[in-house]
């Protein structure tokens, strides 16, 4: 646990939104929107690897884009798979291992066939870039609890015995520790069923910035405002001062 607002995050989760008004703004169709945010992915982990973060969250990919134009899905899947092609070499130069959270076997079978490999090449590695992928926090507590409930089945779990950190153990990001920031572009502030749970004590942070143009100048500017917070956890800023806790 950070215990005051001089800690360096460990863990950093972004929404990446805005990839649509960009193109608006550009006179550009959305997909040349996708097509730049997902270039700028690459930049966004280049300078998560410059303050050595050790984990990295995306938003990708979410449960309810399913319900957008079939044109513009099949464009996403079609940029991911090229995503997983193409930046292999970035994970591999930065000893980055890749993390898939959600539903990923109701994703496309090609897709889900690269995800799959890139996964197992890069398992090795410290650090992690997580890419949530069809995903939503309300299905993630749905499957957390139906996993739970089968081990309760079997007597692996005893009800009576629940913590939220046993709880924990069944979600998605049970290997990985909860955001202490997240992120959202586009001057959206909503967090859209995106980590509701791991969030709780996270600090968010909403840039006014498009997430194709969400740079190193935004992307500090975020780190500062993360460096200016007193992250208390339920306690007084008092007893965080005299170390009381």
């Amino acid at each position: 646990m950070s215990k005051s607002h001089t800690s360096s995050p460990k863990h950093i989760a972004i929404i990446m939104d805005g990839n649509g008004r960009w193109a608006k703004k550009q006179n550009l169709p959305r997909i040349e929107g996708h097509r730049r945010g997902v270039k700028n992915v690459e930049l966004v982990v280049e300078l998560a690897s410059e303050i050595d973060l050790e984990y990295l969250t995306l938003y990708a990919f979410s449960s309810e884009n399913w319900k957008r134009p079939a044109e513009e899905v099949n464009a996403l899947m079609a940029l991911l798979k090229h995503f997983l092609k193409d930046k292999r070499k970035l994970l591999h130069k930065h000893e980055i291992r890749l993390r898939a959270i959600g539903r990923t076997s109701e994703l496309p079978r090609d897709v889900l066939k690269h995800l799959t490999k890139v996964e197992e090449e890069t398992s090795h590695y410290k650090r992690t870039l997580a890419l949530a992928l069809n995903y939503g926090s309300r299905l993630e507590v749905v499957d957390a609890v139906k996993s739970y409930v089968s081990q309760v089945q079997i007597g692996s779990e005893i009800p009576d015995d629940l913590t939220w950190e046993g709880f924990a153990r069944h979600l998605y990001t049970c290997d990985m520790p909860d955001p202490d920031m997240v992120i959202r572009t586009s001057g959206e502030t909503r967090l859209s069923n995106f980590l509701l749970l791991q969030a709780a004590y996270a600090e968010i942070h909403y840039s006014p910035v498009n997430w194709p143009d969400f740079g190193r100048e935004a992307f500090e500017t975020a780190l500062t405002d993360f460096h200016s917070r007193e992250r208390r956890f339920g306690l007084t800023g008092e007893q965080l001062k005299n170390g009381t806790h």
